[in-house]
């Protein structure tokens, strides 16, 4: 089997698992999730020289007891507002060129805030305003897609200036551009034929938020894995590396998402 035919193969597995457990179910967006994080939590604890058997039982402990708690507003704000302060300082440490390393502390603060906390708050994100709405985390998948699809495409095409050639060389500042402006059409699209939204400029600001924290997520893994002197965070997904290398951008995308929906609950 070629490598290109391997890459297809788990690819397509890769997309029907995910489309199909999150359609199917609340519950079976909770179980893959979970078996995701699990996966994730491995490859963290690897890449940042981390105990895995201390990890792994803190990471079970909190997906299961915290999984479904999204009606508690409190709780959910709190949970939000850790992994947003993570997220903030690892943006600090992608723009910081001197910094390229934690102490022991740091990195299982990291592990909770940037690895942990997401694949909670992604049971919360698919939950709609009459309960859970695949629809909702499908779109900012597809979103997400579409963002990293058309970076490629208007950047190898169009694209002559380096966005952060220090981590990422290939990516430029005309793909993501083409990126944002291509996720905010799609945005529209979606809310307005798949969703069924009543008001489209939420949307559009998902879309937004989408396109320019998964970039970032993208580059903070990518500097992660330079900094460990690693190709892949994994093997498990053949031609496509592991758990991590797949969901970087989903995971940090999601707290911002979340933080979106709570504002609007806030002000409303």
């Amino acid at each position: 089997m070629t490598e290109t035919l391997k890459r297809a193969l788990s690819g397509a597995v890769y997309v029907l698992l995910l489309l199909g457990c999150i359609s199917y179910s609340r519950e079976g967006l909770a179980i893959l999730f979970g078996v995701f994080l699990l996966i994730g939590v491995y490859e963290f604890c690897k890449m940042a020289e981390l105990n895995f058997y201390v990890s792994l039982p803190i990471a079970a402990a909190a997906y299961y007891f915290l999984w479904n708690k999204n009606a508690d507003i409190n709780l959910n704000t709190v949970l939000t507002t850790i992994s947003i302060l993570i997220s903030i300082k690892l943006v600090l440490y992608l723009f910081n060129a001197n910094k390229t390393s934690f102490n022991i502390y740091t990195r299982y603060f990291l592990l909770f805030g940037y690895v942990i906390l997401p694949f909670i708050l992604a049971n919360y994100v698919a939950m709609g305003v009459k309960g859970y709405n695949p629809k909702i985390l499908i779109s900012i998948i597809v979103l997400i897609w579409t963002n990293d699809t058309f970076a490629y495409l208007v950047g190898k095409n169009i694209g002559k200036n380096k966005l952060f050639p220090s981590v990422s060389p290939k990516k430029t500042i005309e793909g993501f551009v083409g990126g944002l402006l291509f996720t905010i059409i799609g945005g529209a699209l979606l809310a307005q034929y798949y969703i069924m939204a009543s008001n489209l400029y939420i949307w559009i600001v998902i879309a937004a938020i989408v396109s320019i924290f998964s970039t970032l997520g993208d580059l903070i893994e990518s500097k992660l894995k330079r900094v460990a002197g690693i190709k892949d965070t994994g093997n498990i997904m053949p031609g496509h590396g592991g758990i991590l290398d797949r969901l970087d951008s989903i995971i940090f995308v999601i707290p911002f998402i979340n933080l979106f929906y709570l504002i609007l609950y806030y002000v409303s």
